[in-house]
């Protein structure tokens, strides 16, 4: 099998992927990304996303949501933001990912 390749080479920004597409945080509930402490995008299990950002560091923390599924509490922000540094071209993949301490992002490979 052919793996596609993902570039963004020769462009002035980057890209960072937000995936839930594991059901390694287990919650029913919307995830809210939050980027630089804005609410940027909400996911729910099995879903994913994209963000085409300029170069630069970034801080990326993340929340459950109150939402439409049931018993969906405000929570509060993960403990602690994780800072990422995107240079233009680049591509990078996170995974959402559950320790003791709460919810963070997990680099992985494009594939996953």
């Amino acid at each position: 099998a052919v793996t596609p390749q993902a570039s963004a080479a020769g462009e002035d920004y980057g890209v960072v992927i937000v995936s839930r597409e594991r059901l390694e945080v287990a919650t029913s509930c919307e995830i809210g990304i939050y980027i630089q402490d804005q609410l940027s995008a909400r996911l729910f299990q099995e879903q994913s996303t994209s963000f085409n950002l300029p170069p630069g560091q970034f801080s990326l923390r993340m929340k459950l949501l109150p939402g439409q599924a049931s018993g969906c509490n405000p929570g509060m922000l993960a403990p602690g933001s994780q800072n990422i540094t995107l240079k233009a071209g680049d591509i990078l993949k996170f995974r959402i990912a559950m320790t003791q301490e709460g919810m963070y992002l997990k680099p992985t490979g494009l594939g996953y």
